[in-house]
């Protein structure tokens, strides 16, 4: 005879489980969605079975501790009252996304994005690391890009080899400005921030100084903010310490961080069907 387990739902019928949630009010990101109102509010209290959300006008509604019943960036999870013993909150990379343990690198794409020199790539590295080996993404540096329409030709760019370029102090009327006006190729994507160097999409506050010194027009940038604010003449140890202070997404500007989003995704779009 045969042996049949006592759950007889067919396997496509059968839902997967979703993350359980802490349903913290101490939590100040905290940020669910209801998904049958699609009331979105930050947890702010929690009693037996039921959770408060107060959405940014202020407003509150009380919601039951159903299973299923919230979004979180976008994903289904089980909101459950904190307390000893529960879950803890998804981890999350650098860059705010969803950490998925475990996962194993991909596959480098075809598709590349470029930055323009060693500092960007290792901001970028430090901050989307984890999403761009997940994603299969290459971050490669230029020295500059005086070339890039020679550059944008060699590397070949098609639907399946994207190319996303991301350019510093790209604001209008720059030489950086009308250098990105010239590459049209539809598969490849120019953005830009609008700092001098990419040290500038580092927000003073996490550095502890009150703002970016300006600096006279013909020197040279770097030396300059080493020298206003008293730091050794070492532009490589000064870096050094900028990057150390980076520890996520929030220590950064958001022009930086909604250009290096555009970036991957651009890249890591599925090719039009043809």
């Amino acid at each position: 005879m045969r042996s049949y387990s006592p759950d007889l739902t067919p396997p496509w019928k059968k839902r997967a489980p979703v993350p359980e949630v802490p349903a913290d009010p101490s939590d100040p990101d905290l940020v669910v969605e209801e998904v049958t109102t699609g009331f979105c509010g930050a947890v702010v209290g929690c009693e037996a079975g039921t959770v408060t959300l107060e959405d940014r006008f202020g407003k509150h509604r009380v919601f039951p501790l159903a299973p299923r019943g919230f979004l979180l960036d976008g994903q289904v999870v089980t909101l459950v009252r904190p307390g000893a013993g529960a879950p803890a909150r998804p981890a999350r990379t650098a860059s705010g996304s969803l950490a998925v343990p475990g996962a194993r690198a991909r596959v480098a794409r075809a598709g590349r994005i470029y930055v323009e020199g060693r500092h960007d790539a290792e901001l970028v590295e430090k901050v989307w690391g984890d999403d761009l080996r997940i994603e299969g993404v290459v971050v490669e540096y230029l020295a500059g890009i005086d070339d890039l329409p020679a550059i944008v030709e060699e590397f070949a760019p098609g639907p399946d080899a994207r190319l996303g370029v991301l350019v510093d102090h790209l604001v209008p009327g720059s030489k950086e400005s009308r250098i990105a006006a010239s590459v049209t190729d539809p598969q490849v994507l120019v953005v830009g921030h609008p700092y001098i160097d990419v040290w500038g999409a580092v927000k003073p506050s996490s550095l502890g100084i009150a703002g970016w010194p300006r600096v006279p027009r013909g020197e040279d940038w770097k030396t300059g903010v080493c020298r206003a604010l008293g730091w050794p003449a070492n532009t490589g140890a000064a870096w050094q310490h900028i990057l150390s202070r980076v520890g996520s997404y929030k220590d950064l500007e958001p022009e930086l961080l909604g250009r290096v989003e555009e970036l991957i995704d651009f890249v890591t779009a599925p090719a039009a069907p043809g």
